[in-house]
């Protein structure tokens, strides 16, 4: 119980004040608790915080995922502690005070960096500094893209904001210059960027590596730019900023915020120290004395902070009450629109999508990207919240959605997005696109680009996002290109990523199979790696590519002495030296094997089916390391891979020069025979 002079202190201090504070006493409370965590933005941040989401933010507690509500997304992830502490005042499920006192410790709903589906109200998982920009940037894009499809005159029932806080880690990331260009480049008016400015890195002040003009170069990307000087000790500064954001539809906005780093420890405030670590018991103390908080004990707020919070709730749930009768109204008005609308908000499928004329197959030898080009656009006729594109390469990556649209400042209601060539931008983009939910999401470029889309892909994988990659030029068939451009370690990079199916068909059927995959995902990315040069329809292909691997071709005279095991443009390769081998009378199985993550997903009874496990005589035959093969090839096994660079040639060269032949084939089922 508090005394009477801690209630006298409560009177002298304004509520707000308190409320602002009873995020920071959390904030260095938990991180301390734990012994780990990042106190320095939540002291300096929470005026930024409270005053978004008290007055500006359209969210409710009681139902996170109403979808009308505004994003937030905290791209300068170390500071969760500030999000958690914001998300147990405003009453989020779940985040209660032992969810706090749990923070970085095994199975709480506090982790160290914010987790999407792991606690409620955090809206993308953030950490890898910059990111969160481009995810909010994705999110403001379906904004307008729904909106503009489902809007009508009197029913602007997708309209709202996305806020994304920032700091100078985050702008000197270079996936900032990408997702933010091309957010003025599109004037997503409703994106506003809170750009919490306390010159501190880890190292120091920001004047050892960063001291471009922020403002100007926001100017130049096509930013309104604001700024809120005192940050910390003007928090209704910070609200008019916000609304003149609000206020300004044809660009972004960004609002240079200035911060001290540690406010409040008198030992820490604008050092680098405050950052990283926890600030110990006498600057916690410390903490205490110099924002007057009223109670010494860890954890404890002010019932009249909680109150006042709880008050500031019941706005969400007013918002949403409203929201919810003009829906009810739109559904009467535009019956069509409602069903579309909610299909693509729960991600339904159409129920003919993936009817007999989807699998109905030609015999004509083509390029897998050419393939794949073709079921988009088949698709795209049935499923209308088909949205992605390419890092400028469509024409060659076949993902132009004909009669769709470009997706622009001038037409939000595209579906063709173009990305410019920014991979690790598109590939954040994508995954907000499909955070804020409504659209179904693919994007494009060469695969030995997936180098620079990896971070965010792991971020997909990671968020369980169905993200769609289509990947071109899969290997060394690229050709004259040269080495900079042939994907080789591409594949055991990808394979290697927890939760991500990796595809790489080898005709028609297993590409349609892939798409398949990928439409139907639910929360696993799919990347689908594609040839450039023309591949033969296989006689025996089939949807057992669903299962990830299957037995292509079985062998002769019902035993195998040896199984090939082969994926895209090799597995022709394959099924040509199984025909010369058992010209000499060797029984040769060939297994298809586009996505070793479905294999894996299948029975063991299945697996053992496949590949049998007392052939130890098998090959695998990938233009492309070998790392990701080890586990089905064995101690028995050999490799026909790609242990080196490639080289600038015409492909047909290139194949022969690195044993991609049958005769290479044939040798070395041979050698592992004898």
């Amino acid at each position: 119980m508090m005394d009477m002079m801690e209630m006298d202190m409560i009177k002298i201090d304004t509520i707000e004040q308190l409320a602002v504070n009873a995020i920071r006493i959390l904030s260095a409370d938990a991180v301390q608790k734990a012994k780990s965590g990042h106190p320095g933005l939540p002291l300096g941040a929470a005026p930024i915080a409270y005053e978004l989401y008290a007055r500006h933010l359209r969210h409710n507690p009681k139902n996170p995922d109403w979808f009308d509500r505004d994003r937030f997304v905290l791209s300068a992830g170390h500071g969760s502690a500030m999000m958690y502490s914001l998300l147990h005042l405003f009453a989020y499920p779940k985040m209660s005070l032992d969810a706090l006192k749990s923070f970085r410790q095994l199975g709480s709903l506090t982790p160290g960096h914010p987790e999407y589906r792991h606690t409620a109200g955090i809206e993308a998982t953030t950490g890898p500094l910059g990111a969160g920009l481009g995810m909010a940037v994705g999110m403001a894009m379906a904004e307008a893209h729904l909106a503009s499809i489902f809007n009508r005159d009197g029913f602007p029932l997708v309209d709202h904001y996305t806020y994304a806080l920032c700091g100078d880690g985050c702008l000197m990331e270079g996936i900032s210059s990408e997702v933010l260009s091309l957010a003025g480049t599109l004037k997503l008016g409703k994106l506003v960027v809170l750009y919490d400015s306390n010159s501190i890195t880890i190292e120091g002040s920001t004047e050892l590596a960063f001291t471009e003009d922020v403002e100007k170069r926001f100017e130049a990307y096509g930013f309104q730019v604001l700024t809120a000087p005192e940050g910390n000790d003007d928090v209704k500064g910070i609200g008019r900023a916000i609304e003149q954001a609000r206020a300004e539809k044809s660009k972004p906005s960004l609002i240079k915020i200035e911060t001290r780093i540690g406010y409040g420890v008198p030992a820490k405030e604008g050092k680098a120290s405050a950052h990283g670590e926890p600030l110990g018991e006498e600057n916690v103390a410390a903490l205490r004395k110099s924002l007057q908080w009223p109670i010494a004990e860890a954890f404890v707020v002010p019932e009249e902070v909680r109150s006042h919070y709880g008050d500031l709730a019941k706005k969400g749930e007013r918002a949403e009450a409203a929201w919810n009768d003009l829906y009810a109204r739109y559904k009467k008005e535009h019956p069509d629109l409602a069903r579309r609308l909610s299909a693509a908000v729960e991600a339904r499928l159409p129920e003919d999508l993936f009817d007999a004329a989807y699998w109905n197959v030609g015999a004509k030898a083509d390029a897998t990207r050419n393939i794949s080009g073709r079921v988009l656009n088949e698709v795209k006729a049935k499923l209308p919240v088909l949205m992605g594109g390419s890092a400028d390469l469509a024409p060659s990556n076949k993902t132009f959605l004909s009669g769709a649209g470009d997706f622009s400042a001038a037409d939000y209601g595209g579906g063709n997005v173009h990305f410019g060539v920014r991979e690790l931008g598109m590939t954040a983009i994508g995954n907000g696109l499909l955070l804020h939910g409504g659209v179904k999401t693919y994007v494009a470029t060469f695969f030995v680009f997936a180098d620079y889309m990896k971070p965010m892909l792991r971020l997909s994988a990671l968020m369980g996002l169905p993200l769609i990659s289509v990947l071109t030029h899969d290997s060394i068939g690229v050709g004259e290109d040269g080495p900079t451009h042939q994907p080789v370690e591409q594949l055991a990079m990808l394979r290697a990523t927890p939760n991500l199916w990796v595809f790489r068909p080898a005709d028609e059927i297993e590409t349609r199979a892939a798409w398949h995959c990928a439409l139907t995902s639910r929360n696993v990315p799919v990347v689908i790696v594609l040839s450039r040069q023309n591949l033969p329809a296989l006689e025996h292909s089939s949807k057992d590519a669903l299962k990830g691997g299957y037995i292509l071709e079985r062998e002769s005279g019902g035993k195998a002495d040896a199984i090939l095991i082969a994926t895209g443009s090799e597995v022709a390769l394959a099924v040509a030296a199984k025909a010369e081998l058992e010209k000499n009378g060797r029984g040769v199985r060939v297994v298809s094997m586009p996505c070793v993550e479905l294999f894996e997903s299948q029975t063991d009874a299945y697996k053992a089916e496949v590949l049998p496990p007392d052939v130890e005589k098998r090959v695998v035959i990938e233009a492309g390391s070998r790392l990701s093969w080890g586990g089905y090839a064995g101690l028995g096994g050999a490799y026909v891979c790609m242990d080196s660079f490639g080289a600038s040639a015409p492909a047909d060269k290139l194949f022969d020069k690195y044993g991609f032949t049958v005769e290479n084939v044939v040798n070395t089922v041979d050698r592992l025979t004898r």
